[in-house]
């Protein structure tokens, strides 16, 4: 029987990949919702990658219900999103906005959609922000308007009536830098102590699946990362 049940959004990136091992080596039953499938998972779902927002978010939810069926999650984790940078000046400014609103906000509602229906009381959804989208972002107006999206998401979700189940905690994680592989080979020159390791994030999202150290519902906690050493600031 497995210790826990969770579900992760983005499960076959970099940071999903990590987080799904992580919780399979303790034991827990994983789930995957990506555009590929991950092989690690006991389920996957593979998103269509040109259907609309409402046909992703069908897509998943059907697939939930038909491997859940009655049964609920401990924990949601949305890691799913990218990265593009350009400022209103830019050609493919428009194009950007519109990548960074799908890859992330179209995640993170179907997300909490996910979460209103098959997560457990007192469960854990939680959503990928960003630190620099807590001020402008001139030079990635586009990342910055969707992670600035799903901080408000975010906060809604830790009010009352926000449709997710009764004493369920939703947070969202503002990283500077995550140490990947594709991180470490287009900032080769960068400094990397600064960076926060997907072991520590894995490590995080663990212990708050199983209510250890959970801050409150509806908080934006940043991950600062100095020397190699990760602390949380309340945002």
């Amino acid at each position: 029987m497995a210790a826990g049940k969770v579900i992760i959004y983005g499960g076959r990136g970099a940071l999903g990949s990590a987080i799904a091992s992580h919780f399979k080596a303790k034991g827990w039953w994983v789930g995957s919702i990506d555009l590929v499938s991950n092989d690690n998972a006991d389920f996957c779902i593979t998103v269509p990658r040109d259907a609309s927002w409402s046909e992703q978010a069908q897509s998943v939810l059907s697939g939930l219900e038909k491997v859940l069926a009655d049964g609920k999650v401990d924990a949601i984790i949305n890691v799913a999103g990218g990265w593009a940078g350009g400022n209103a000046a830019h050609k493919d400014f428009l194009k950007s906005c519109e990548m960074m609103w799908q890859q992330s906000v179209w995640s993170s509602t179907i997300s909490a959609q996910a979460a209103s229906s098959f997560l457990k009381e007192g469960g854990l959804l939680t959503l990928p922000g960003a630190f620099p989208a807590v001020n402008g972002t001139p030079g990635m107006i586009g990342y910055g308007l969707a992670k600035a999206a799903v901080h408000q998401l975010t906060k809604s979700l830790g009010e009352e009536k926000s449709g997710l189940p009764k004493g369920s905690t939703a947070l969202c994680i503002l990283p500077t830098t995550l140490d990947t592989p594709m991180n470490r080979k287009w900032m080769s020159g960068a400094d990397t102590t600064t960076w926060t390791s997907l072991e520590f994030v894995s490590d995080l999202f663990y212990k708050w699946a199983n209510g250890q150290e959970r801050p409150k519902t509806g908080s934006l906690v940043q991950l600062i990362t100095k020397d190699g050493k990760t602390e949380l600031v309340m945002a």
